[in-house]
């Protein structure tokens, strides 16, 4: 009996754990701060120059941060992202980009 007692707090925990550490990318988008600069709404970012983020390409949007991350991509504004995407993993960004996606 204690063992399955056991098992059943075990994956209890699991999924805790998982559900908490595997948030969504809406939540991920505000927690990571990517809104400071591109809005709210991923449509008015503070500055002209940099991008709209709804409804991009999911695809298109993670190879952005990838290589803004990786040091691949320096230009343009990507100076201002290299530390924001340094508080970011690959799991997160696939999250973000996929939800930026489903935006209009």
């Amino acid at each position: 009996m204690k063992i399955k007692t056991l098992a059943v707090a075990a994956a209890t925990l699991a999924f805790a754990v998982s559900g908490t550490v595997q948030a969504g990318g809406a939540e991920l988008y505000q927690a990571k701060t990517c809104w400071s600069c591109h809005g709210k709404d991923a449509k008015s970012p503070i500055l002209p120059v940099y991008p709209k983020l709804a409804g991009q390409n999911e695809q298109y949007l993670l190879n952005q941060m990838k290589d803004i991350k990786s040091g691949k991509r320096n230009n343009g504004q990507s100076a201002a992202m290299k530390g924001v995407m340094a508080m970011v993993n690959d799991q997160e960004m696939a999250e973000i980009a996929k939800w930026l996606a489903t935006l209009n």
